[in-house]
């Protein structure tokens, strides 16, 4: 039987991100992909302007609908949560559906660059916490890290040590296996550092390629969580996304193809798909 994995994230139509980005990866790996939107753009956010639906009043009676057919996902990825009531409607999907065979994906998109979004008050994030004992896997960047372990964000780059120190600490209310995904390393280089529990450490660099591109968190954890579904391991699962993400980059750059469009993924979705 096709395996299927729930898409919890906002659907929004132009910008390549969220559900618009993940359902098309997914697909290209064979999986069914399933989409639970939170909220409904016809732009994201860092467009000069935008129409925004939130969804939370209504995420209750779509998802029964899930629950009135008994459906069953081999996969839970969450994304973007606007609210503490959206956290507790995720963590009410995760109870119901969650089964021994299926893992959930937590991407934790809380900021960036030392700073997080207006939407992350005090009280916020401490209800993510609340979020992260469900996960199996989680994508923070290194902002989501240290603000999911209580600890500033550094002044230099921490070292291999000091991260997995930290995702020891993250992993200890929850998750197996953390990637912490787009650190600066250096002026040409990008860090994923990658902490599976009881072992040690494993590290992907990427070439740094052009400035930040909206969408690419979600590229790489859909890839991450597709991969991981079809059998491979997380370390191979992280070094397939951030290869295929690096490869939409570096055409975005050749093609000059602005920043908030995201990654130009539709090039490249049929190497995806190749191996299986």
């Amino acid at each position: 039987m096709q395996k299927k994995i729930a898409l919890i994230n906002d659907m929004t139509g132009f910008g390549r991100c969220a559900i618009a980005a993940m359902a098309p990866i997914v697909s290209a790996m064979k999986i069914q992909a399933v989409p639970i939107p939170t909220a409904i753009l016809s732009t994201h956010t860092q467009f000069p302007v935008f129409y925004f639906d939130d969804y939370t009043s209504r995420m209750k009676d779509y998802i029964q609908t899930y629950k009135d057919l008994h459906l069953e996902f081999d996969a839970i990825a969450t994304g973007f949560l606007g609210s503490e009531k959206q956290v507790d409607i995720v963590i009410d999907f995760i109870q119901t559906f969650k089964k021994d065979n299926s893992f959930i994906l937590v991407d934790p998109v809380m900021g960036d660059h030392g700073q997080l979004y207006k939407t992350y008050t005090p009280e916020m994030c401490e209800k993510m916490k609340e979020l992260v004992k469900y996960a199996d896997l989680m994508t923070p960047n290194l902002t989501e890290l240290v603000t999911l372990v209580d600890r500033p964000y550094p002044v230099s780059l921490p070292s291999f040590d000091e991260l997995k120190e930290m995702c020891e600490q993250l992993s200890k209310q929850g998750p197996s296996h953390i990637v912490v995904t787009g650190i600066p390393f250096n002026d040409k280089q990008i860090l994923n550092f990658i902490y599976n529990r009881h072992e040690d450490y494993q590290i992907v660099m990427v070439d740094r390629i052009g400035k930040d591109r909206c969408g690419t968190g979600d590229v790489i954890a859909a890839v991450i969580a597709g991969s991981y579904l079809n059998g491979l391991s997380f370390y191979e699962s992280v070094k397939k996304a951030t290869k295929f993400a690096s490869k939409c980059i570096r055409y975005c750059e050749e093609t000059h193809v602005p920043h908030h469009y995201g990654l130009c993924f539709e090039e490249y979705l049929y190497e995806l798909g190749e191996e299986l």
